[in-house]
């Protein structure tokens, strides 16, 4: 299923896109009362648990629903499919932006301060650390947006850059998770984009913390168009994934590098740990999936475009406030 948070008349509300992939269903209309409020809203939903999931997957299915339930998707706005999720949390598995980072960001700080760019090139291999853990921050759950939104970028950034990512959502309580069970803990997956404003990142690094003003700011966080759940898309390392800005591609991968996997990222996350329903898990940056490694970054008025397979695309603009 893909599931979705849409506008209604101001309320945030629960759909499923139909099999025609032309309308959203309203799931709570179309239960009349049968979802126990779990089709509220979509971490309610996550919240319920697998019997609320199947019901909404019979309604999805039986093909016959009242007319009020169901709205055209070419006249609803999209919000991000979980407004507010209960935790979100970032990786770092791809191994070329592992490399290609860091040079990147030393040759932007350069220019920044007026000075020629740096001969660098990439370490042949990553830091040891990476190989032997799935390394995360965790990022403003508060901050996050949906398609087709503007981003306003925070006045104290003049470097604009996107990080281009698959997320999962976890849909089960659990601690000390085991990589055989951690599948089990994933509702679903959706796009992110991570936002990032490099020249703020840079100058905070200096301090050896996680991201802080770089990451951390109102509309930081894309995500969307919705959630899909795990049986439609199989292996997710073998999904393809492409980008654009404006009308140039700047990017074809697909995320077949991961040095972790999200059974191991979930697991290594529940050490010790709760992880609860709602929490978001990024993947991390593709490799080139950033302006950082390829020297691209977003100008005011940059339209960038995600599309994973078998997920959808994800679409949003930037607006520079301080020019």
């Amino acid at each position: 299923m893909k599931l979705a948070t849409y506008n209604d008349a101001g309320r945030q509300t629960l759909g499923a896109l139909t099999p025609g992939g032309q309308h959203l269903l309203n799931l709570a209309t179309a239960a009349q009362g049968r979802d126990n409020g779990a089709f509220r809203s979509m971490l309610s939903l996550i919240e319920a648990g697998d019997e609320s999931l199947a019901l909404a997957r019979s309604l999805l299915v039986q093909g016959s629903y009242p007319d009020a339930a169901l709205v055209p998707l070419d006249v609803v706005r999209l919000l991000a499919p979980l407004p507010v999720p209960t935790q979100i949390r970032d990786a770092s598995v791809f191994p070329d932006h592992i490399r290609q980072a860091p040079v990147g960001m030393r040759r932007m700080a350069a220019r920044l301060a007026g000075q020629p760019e740096p001969e660098l090139a990439p370490e042949p291999d990553v830091p040891p650390v990476y190989r032997e853990r799935p390394i995360y921050y965790l990022s403003n759950r508060f901050s996050v947006i949906g398609p087709e939104e503007t981003v306003r970028w925070p006045r104290y950034s003049q470097v604009m850059d996107y990080e281009i990512e698959l997320a999962a959502v976890i849909g089960r309580k659990g601690r000390d998770i085991s990589v055989e069970q951690a599948a089990d803990h994933i509702f679903g997956y959706t796009i992110y984009n991570d936002f990032s404003a490099r020249d703020t990142q840079w100058a905070e690094m200096q301090g050896m913390l996680g991201p802080a003003k770089g990451k951390s700011f109102d509309m930081g966080n894309a995500m969307g168009p919705w959630i899909v759940t795990p049986d439609e898309l199989g292996d997710v390392r073998s999904l393809r994934v492409s980008a654009r800005i404006n009308d140039d591609t700047i990017l074809e991968s697909d995320f077949s590098q991961m040095l972790h996997g999200f059974d191991d990222i979930i697991s290594y996350i529940s050490r010790d740990e709760t992880l609860y329903p709602g929490e978001v898990i990024g993947s991390g940056t593709v490799g080139n999936g950033c302006g950082m490694e390829t020297g691209r970054f977003l100008s005011d008025g940059d339209e960038i475009e995600i599309a994973i397979d078998r997920i959808g695309t994800l679409r949003n603009r930037v607006f520079c406030q301080h020019k």
